[in-house]
């Protein structure tokens, strides 16, 4: 190993070689990021043992029509051998679990909203993850049952690895005009819906329906020998429903109401039209004083109006949310890929501009109607916000790690070269860290067809990396300082010798990490810090033992100031001549001395 490192530094072709292969490793590792060899992500998928389905029929559906998506559904799953139970939730949410505390299942009252809780077998006994199956269910359940109520959404929800969000993918799209909130948020939908890799694309917005009031006539109500509350109050009792009584009891402290309407088939109204509200209320008759029956047609007048959609408001401001999930693949590269779609497509209707920043807000855009002059917000949000701020929180760490590493050396050394070796060597780890996801993404791919993805937790073990990067790199330098200082010995042997020493205790050191990674590599959260670790310790590794001599040889501040001058193989062979000759002439004051001393 001395002779390996000591031939590399004496050589310049050797260390330009040496150099030459770091930096095209460097550049080569990083470019695997943007052309997509590795893939960047929040946080993995996570195997559970249950998943919710989220079904929301059109603003204006009946609970029976609800009923029959989710029957649909229910009937699907019975045929999954993997299903051990469920509930079916008809106009309000299920109980509430970590992803359902965000996504609004408490605020769930309609008839048009309804849940199913899905239990699985347990995760460590079937094979197939419950992501993936979620991924197989997902497109044969839509096309199904998608399609028996109009404007039906259903939605996978399934437990977060992280912290939970409203959706993988959000736009908050922010404006004045109602219409053109309406319009545009449509249009982006349809985006979403053509991009790659994303599914159970929902907007947040109540459906426009015609409905229909019931306005009593009190002039006719007057002439008919009735009056108004009367005509409420059968009009309520006959398709609502109302206590008309109280019933005593022995058993219970507190009167039981007794709650009086038509049964569900005398009330139902066929068709949706005024003329089929006519014929139900032609069958409803009251009695006057004079003890006529009039019918209620007769004194009732319907009017068509359009429905009022409910007004969402984040920030004062008025807005609509647009929500999408993303299957099996990371956020970053379908919104990056929605984000320029949208773009080229909304700019032959609006002006758009790029809101300035460089973190949470950079991908947001701004857009001017061309006709009306009208301006709307689109913000992005969701999974993807985290994501970005996570990351951003994480590079700050880095980059303060690193300036701390930094200042301190620079203090011990009183040297910014020094300094800069140990750093260097420490963020050259990341070679090891992008590569081992690579080759694990390639292994991951053969078994289960699933990516293996750079995450949170990859970049946690990145910066873990950089204290013992740091370790292996003082180790070397302060050894050969020493060797200099105090043997008196040539810079390039010093260097060699000290690589050849501490070369064991760098691999062993090594060797432990990897074995005490392994573990953490399995798992479906931290995998990402196992492999960055296993890796990444194999890369500073290789950069400690080759690399960081080739730096520190071409450093001047390895010379300790000592006040002893390290002299040539020249100088040496020049003074140990004149030592001799001063010895013959004097030979009891000077004593002969080894040749290392010499």
């Amino acid at each position: 190993m001395e002779n390996l490192i000591y031939n590399i530094i004496n050589s310049p072709r050797n260390k330009w070689i040496v150099t030459g292969i770091v930096i095209l490793s460097m550049i080569g590792a990083v470019m695997m990021i943007p052309t997509k060899l590795v893939l960047a992500k929040m946080l993995p998928g996570k195997s559970a043992n249950t998943f919710t389905i989220y079904v929301d029929t059109a603003t204006n559906a009946s609970i029976e029509n609800t009923r029959s998506v989710t029957s649909c559904i229910v009937d699907y799953l019975k045929n999954e051998k993997e299903v051990t139970d469920m509930e079916v939730y008809l106009g309000q949410g299920a109980p509430l679990d970590y992803a359902g505390l965000v996504k609004g299942s408490a605020f769930k009252m309609l008839k048009s909203q309804a849940e199913i809780a899905i239990n699985l077998t347990d995760k460590h006994h079937r094979d197939e993850p419950s992501y993936m199956m979620v991924h197989r269910m997902r497109p044969e359940i839509n096309k199904q049952c998608g399609k028996i109520s109009p404007n039906t959404s259903i939605r996978f929800t399934e437990m977060p690895s992280g912290p939970p969000t409203l959706a993988t993918i959000v736009i908050e799209l922010y404006g004045k005009n109602d219409a053109l909130l309406r319009d545009t948020a449509k249009k982006a939908a349809l985006m979403l819906e053509q991009t790659e890799g994303l599914v159970d694309i929902d907007i947040m917005q109540d459906d426009l329906y015609t409905k229909f009031d019931l306005v009593p006539d009190k002039e006719k109500i007057i002439r008919s020998g009735l009056s108004v509350d009367q005509v409420n109050q059968i009009i309520y009792l006959a398709f609502k429903g109302m206590p008309v009584a109280v019933k005593n009891t022995r058993n219970q402290q507190d009167q039981i109401p007794i709650f009086v309407r038509l049964n569900d088939r005398s009330r139902m109204i066929e068709f949706d039209s005024k003329i089929s509200i006519l014929d139900k209320l032609s069958s409803l008759k009251l009695m006057n004083n004079m003890g006529m029956m009039v019918p209620l047609s007769e004194i009732v007048t319907i009017e068509s109006i359009p429905s009022s959609p409910t007004i969402y408001r984040k920030n004062l401001k008025n807005m609509v949310t647009i929500t999408a999930e993303c299957d099996m693949v990371s956020q970053v590269y379908p919104l990056l890929e929605a984000r320029d779609k949208m773009i080229e497509q909304l700019s032959v209707d609006y002006n758009i501009t790029k809101v300035p920043g460089i973190t949470t807000y950079m991908f947001d855009l701004n857009l001017v109607d061309k006709k009306s002059g009208e301006e709307m917000l689109l913000r992005w949000d969701g999974e993807m916000k985290v994501s970005l701020d996570t990351f951003r929180d994480l590079g700050g760490a880095f980059i303060a790690a690193l300036v701390l590493m930094f200042l301190l050396i620079v203090v011990y050394y009183k040297s910014f070269a020094l300094s800069g070796i140990v750093l260097i060597g420490s963020f050259l780890s990341i070679i090891g860290v992008i590569v081992g996801h690579w080759v694990t993404d390639k292994i991951q791919l053969f078994f289960t067809d699933t990516n293996f993805f750079l995450t949170a937790t990859s970049l946690i073990g990145f910066i873990s990396l950089m204290g013992i990067s740091a370790r292996s790199s003082l180790l070397l330098i302060d050894f050969s300082r020493s060797l200099i200082a105090g043997e008196g010995m040539e810079k390039k042997r010093a260097i060699a010798i000290a690589t050849a020493t501490r070369a064991k205790p760098i691999m062993l050191t090594a060797v432990a990490i990897i074995l005490g990674s392994l573990l953490l590599a399995t798992d479906p959260i931290f995998g990402g810090l196992g492999i960055a670790l296993i890796f990444g310790s194999m890369a500073a590794t290789l950069v400690s033992l080759f690399f960081i001599p080739v730096l520190m040889d071409n450093a001047r501040a390895m010379m300790p100031d000592t006040g002893l001058k390290v002299l040539s193989e020249d100088e040496k062979s020049t003074w140990c001549i004149m030592t001799d000759n001063i010895r013959a002439l004097f030979p009891h004051k000077i004593p002969k001395m080894g040749k290392k001393k010499k």
